[in-house]
C-alpha cells in the first residue's frame, strides 16, 4: 500500500471518530445552541454574509482570517473585534494592522440582523457569529458546508501585548509552525489542512519581499520560490510599492475554496516561507501531495481542523457575556 492512501485511510478513519465525538458535543458547545432561544440565527447570519459578499469578495478571506486570529490569540472569543480609544486592543498589534475591515463589518452587521429580531436580541454572541460567518463564507467561496458548533461567551478582555507570539509569521518554518499550532491543542494534519484556508487569502508584499530581494540578506531569490513566479511577484511588487498594495496568495484561483494551494505548493508557488515549507520539509510532504490530488481528502481534513480550532480557549456557562456590541464590552 502506497503512503498516499495510507494516509487517506488514516485521515478517513480520524475523520468518522472526530465525527462520533462531536455528536456528543464538546464542553457546553452544540450544533443546536440556540434551537429554543434564536432558532433562525443561522439563516440570519448567513443572508447578511451572502448580502455582504456580493458587495465585495474580500468578505470571504477577511472573515476567515479573522476568526484564525481571534482563536490563536485567546481563544474563540471575538477578543479581536474589540476596539480602544488608545490603540491597545489586539486589533491594534502590528500583525493584526492588516486585518481587513470587511472581516470586522461582516460581524457587525450579522449581529446587527440577529439582534433586530425581538426573540434573539442579546442572546447570540459575536463570537458565535463570527464561526458562524465563517463557515458561511467558506461555502459562498466552493469550499465544504459544515455544521458549527455554538454556544461561545464573548471575552472582556483584548490587549496589543497578548498578540505576541501567539500568531505564526509569514517567514515561519515547519517546526516553529507546529510548535504554535500543538500549543493550542491543533496536530500536524491540523496544520496542513488549516494552511489551505490560503487558497482564498491574500497578502501585501512586505510579507513576503524579502523572498524576491533579499534572501538571507543577500541580493538573490529564495531557491524555493519558481522563478517564473517570483519574477511575477516582483514585477506586483517593486521595491518601493504602495503598502496597500495586495497580492493573491492563490495566483491560479483566487477566488474558489479549493485544493489548488496545495497544487502550488508542489510548484514552488507558496507565497510565503511558512507556505512552502510544508512542501519543501519531507515531514509534511506527503500530506501536501495528499490534499493536491485529493480534494475530498482536504475538504474533509479542513472540516475537522476547522472545528477543532473553533473550540480553542472558548468562554460557555457564565464566563465572559454576550456582547451588545461587538465592538465594546457591556
Amino acid at each position: 500500500m502506497s503512503s498516499q492512501s495510507s494516509l487517506i485511510i488514516v485521515l478517513l478513519l480520524a475523520n468518522l471518530l472526530f465525527l462520533q465525538f462531536i455528536a456528543t458535543s464538546y464542553g457546553q458547545l452544540r450544533v443546536d445552541y440556540y434551537r429554543n432561544s434564536c432558532p433562525n440565527v443561522e439563516s440570519i447570519v448567513r443572508a447578511q454574509v451572502e448580502r455582504k459578499f456580493k458587495q465585495t469578495f474580500v468578505t470571504a478571506p477577511a472573515t476567515l482570517r479573522l476568526f484564525f486570529h481571534d482563536c490563536f490569540v485567546r481563544g474563540c472569543d471575538a477578543s479581536v473585534i474589540l476596539a480602544k480609544r488608545n490603540s491597545t486592543a489586539e486589533k491594534d498589534n502590528a500583525i493584526n494592522l492588516s486585518l481587513a475591515g470587511d472581516g470586522f463589518d461582516t460581524v457587525i452587521k450579522a449581529k446587527a440582523a440577529v439582534d433586530s429580531v425581538p426573540g434573539c436580541r442579546n442572546k447570540v454572541s459575536c463570537a458565535d457569529i463570527l464561526a458562524m460567518a465563517t463557515r458561511d463564507v467558506v461555502a459562498l467561496t466552493g469550499g465544504p458546508s459544515y455544521e458549527v458548533e455554538l454556544g461561545r461567551r464573548d471575552g472582556r478582555i483584548s490587549t496589543k501585548a497578548s498578540v505576541r507570539h501567539h500568531l505564526p509569521h509569514a517567514d515561519f518554518q515547519l517546526a516553529q509552525l507546529n510548535a504554535m499550532f500543538a500549543s493550542h491543542g491543533l496536530t500536524f494534519v491540523d496544520l496542513v489542512a488549516l494552511s489551505g484556508a490560503h487558497t482564498i487569502g491574500f497578502s501585501h508584499c512586505s510579507q513576503f519581499s524579502r523572498r524576491i530581494y533579499r534572501f538571507r540578506s543577500k541580493n538573490r531569490i529564495d531557491p524555493t520560490l519558481n522563478l517564473g513566479y517570483a519574477k511575477q511577484l516582483k514585477q506586483m511588487c517593486p521595491r518601493n510599492v504602495d503598502p496597500r498594495i495586495a497580492i493573491n496568495m492563490d495566483p491560479t484561483t483566487p477566488g474558489t475554496f479549493d485544493n489548488q494551494y496545495f497544487k502550488n505548493l508542489q510548484q514552488g508557488k507558496g507565497l510565503f516561507t511558512s507556505d512552502q515549507t510544508l512542501f519543501t520539509d519531507t515531514r509534511s510532504r506527503n500530506l501536501v501531495n495528499l490534499f493536491a490530488s485529493n480534494s475530498t481528502a482536504f475538504e474533509q481534513a479542513f472540516v475537522t481542523s476547522i472545528t477543532k480550532l473553533g473550540r480553542v480557549g472558548v468562554k460557555t456557562g457564565n464566563q465572559g457575556e454576550i456582547r451588545r456590541d461587538c465592538t465594546m464590552v457591556n
